[in-house]
């Protein structure tokens, strides 16, 4: 345990700006484990980075008190003396206070908000006899096939389920443009930037992994088992879908 703990402290002070950063997915993750005879969550707070290459990269990974606004943005700002550039994108759950750290460490920076969490939001507001009918609206407007038709259909939605049900309505203007950000950067990136699933995949395969996991002695082991597991290879991650438009996406959020 001390060499993957030291291991570790290098590991979360490197430096990133080599390794041309453009997208980031960012989620907090609450990990049930066992620690002494008591089962707990854990916050630890998870940066996935996307390289020019398309590569994906966990950045950074720490434990938080809470996911709070303050927690993220000190996050944010050890990645920035980590030498990390500006990013174009950031793909998020929806949580105020990361959209917040975000914004002000980076001001022009373009934000998605994830459209499956927002969509588990919507079906919790609408009354249960409605919810299938919510939820195909909603897909079928989300998987558009042009940023036109995606557009359309927003306006579609918002009118129908504005008479529908209201809390639905509130709920989905909440989100506003953020919901909708990717369509600014190329369709065959569309799948890949729509959510933050690539982060809830590692998240499942940590959970997977520590199902079986004997106790812990803290919470500081948590992390060091998700480094371990990504260290070892065990936890593999794949490169963006549509990474070879990287750059021509970059240029067309930047027009947006």
């Amino acid at each position: 345990m001390g060499r993957l703990r030291e291991d570790f402290a290098v590991w979360a002070t490197r430096e990133l700006g080599a390794l041309k950063v453009r997208y980031l997915f960012l989620d907090g993750w609450y990990p049930r484990v066992r620690i002494g005879r008591k089962r707990v969550r854990v916050p630890v707070l998870v940066t996935l980075g996307v390289c020019a290459d398309g590569q994906r990269v966990i950045l950074d990974l720490r434990l938080a008190g809470v996911e709070s606004e303050r927690a993220w943005l000190d996050a944010l700002q050890s990645l920035v003396e980590r030498k990390l550039g500006a990013p174009i994108l950031a793909v998020i759950d929806g949580n105020p206070g990361l959209a917040a750290a975000l914004t002000a460490q980076w001001p022009k920076l373009a934000i998605q908000r994830c459209t499956n969490h927002k969509l588990w939001n919507l079906r919790a507001k609408a009354p249960a006899h409605l919810r299938e009918e919510l939820a195909e609206d909603y897909r079928r407007m989300i998987y558009a096939e042009s940023r036109a038709a995606v557009e359309q259909a927003r306006r579609g939605f918002a009118r129908k389920w504005k008479l529908r049900c209201q809390a639905v309505y509130t709920s989905f203007e909440e989100a506003g443009d953020d919901l909708f950000t990717f369509t600014a950067f190329p369709v065959s990136q569309w799948k890949a930037l729509r959510t933050t699933n690539a982060l809830e995949r590692i998240n499942e395969e940590f959970r997977r992994r520590t199902k079986t996991q004997a106790s812990l002695p803290n919470e500081e082991a948590v992390l060091l088992l998700l480094f371990g597991l990504l260290r070892s290879g065990q936890i593999k991650l794949r490169r963006l879908v549509g990474w070879q438009e990287l750059e021509s996406g970059s240029k067309s959020a930047e027009a947006a």
